[in-house]
């Protein structure tokens, strides 16, 4: 790598991370220069065609006092469990790739902006603990996708240009129905040829084999995943207080640049960015358990493909864009869009104690489907907006 692409790189900044922990390949704007589109508004103009969603944006509010306690409570309850995933993906890394990466040729990990960023923040941190069994070289790069317009090719131009002999690992938060991991896959298939000067970057698993990482994949269609369960992930509780103040990302022509995000500058008193990392790299620190290999999968399983066609037909869904599963895109869809109801496995089970003060707090319907919906213990159903 020189030192002119380094710098080149440098420019960017992290959010409200440390420098060291990651590079956000965005092209922040000002709050004012987005307009601000109310939830209704939006959703009529996304399911009408007129507008795509990556070309909107409702600016984020505070969360309440109440979401502040819940969201608390998630963390305190999950942190161990969270360290321990973390600390298993960290050892399946270093066990794949410690003969192929080296300090000049680090494992890049490429955290698909925002739900991926606190896992791979928590990832760059444990692959630099020299004092634990997973220290690995890698550098750490968040990165916009957006379904139906794909990954940043700009973005992934500038990370393949500087680490030209690294391989890439994409990260995400969870997986839902799949829907990101298919536009992964269709992103980087012009790559899927070992002809291409970038085949080994991307393909290092094996032709066609996606190297997507996630903390959940209920879905089933991660390359390598801490679980496929479905559980109350703390960082799938807030927006940008937990992703470093990065809005979601706004979709840019690739002639025009990068895609855009905005920084909420207004959140940093609230701001659980840092705290929240810290919170788990303490956690892991204390653990005494011995870190496990995980299994890889080369292709995807899709495990809850009949579950969301069932949950289509009963409801007379035809835009499967409207069905959000998993506890935490269920608890996004309620703060950023406009939910028609809510499905859940269970009437109190505690991973979903704040999906269910938020469906009160708004008089949204809640029904109680049982294992007809498991592994996912919570579904939301957006409003039709459209006729």
């Amino acid at each position: 790598m020189t030192k002119a692409r380094t710098k080149d790189l440098q420019r960017f900044g992290s959010g409200s991370y440390l420098a060291d922990d990651v590079t956000v390949l965005l092209d922040v704007v000002d709050k004012d220069a987005v307009a601000d589109v109310p939830v209704s508004k939006k959703e009529a103009l996304i399911q009408s065609g007129q507008r795509h969603y990556s070309d909107m944006l409702t600016l984020e509010q505070a969360p309440t006092a109440k979401h502040e306690q819940l969201y608390l409570q998630a963390l305190e309850q999950g942190k161990v469990r969270m360290a321990s995933d973390i600390a298993n993906l960290a050892y399946s890394l270093q066990q794949t790739f410690k003969q192929t990466v080296s300090s000049e040729n680090p494992l890049i990990l490429v955290s698909l902006v925002r739900a991926g960023l606190p896992i791979g923040v928590l990832l760059q941190r444990a692959l630099a603990d020299t004092n634990s069994a997973y220290a690995l070289p890698s550098k750490h790069y968040g990165m916009s996708i957006i379904r139906d317009r794909g990954l940043d090719p700009v973005a992934l131009q500038l990370i393949l240009d500087s680490h030209p002999h690294s391989p890439i690992v994409f990260v995400d938060g969870w997986t839902g129905k799949g829907a990101i991991y298919q536009e992964l896959a269709r992103s980087l298939n012009p790559f899927n040829d070992d002809n291409h000067v970038n085949f080994a970057n991307i393909f290092h698993q094996g032709e066609s084999v996606i190297p997507l990482l996630t903390l959940a994949d209920p879905a089933g269609v991660a390359w390598l995943a801490a679980s496929e369960e479905d559980w109350l992930i703390p960082s799938g509780l807030l927006n940008s207080t937990v992703s470093g103040l990065i809005s979601r990302s706004l979709y840019t022509d690739p002639k025009s640049g990068l895609h855009r995000a905005i920084f909420y500058d207004n959140f940093v008193a609230i701001d659980h960015s840092l705290a929240f990392i810290e919170h788990i790299e303490s956690a892991r620190h204390l653990l005494t358990t011995t870190p496990e290999h995980l299994a890889t999968f080369a292709q995807p399983r899709y495990s809850t493909q009949s579950i969301v066609d069932k949950i289509a037909k009963e409801y007379n869904i035809g835009n499967r864009n409207r069905i959000k599963p998993t506890i935490a895109e269920a608890t996004r869809a309620i703060l950023r869009r406009d939910p028609d109801r809510i499905l859940l496995a269970s009437a109190d089970h505690p991973d979903t104690t704040l999906l269910r003060h938020l469906c009160h707090d708004r008089d949204i319907e809640i029904s109680i489907l049982g294992a007809k919906i498991l592994p996912y213990q919570a579904i939301t159903l957006i409003k039709k907006r459209i006729s």
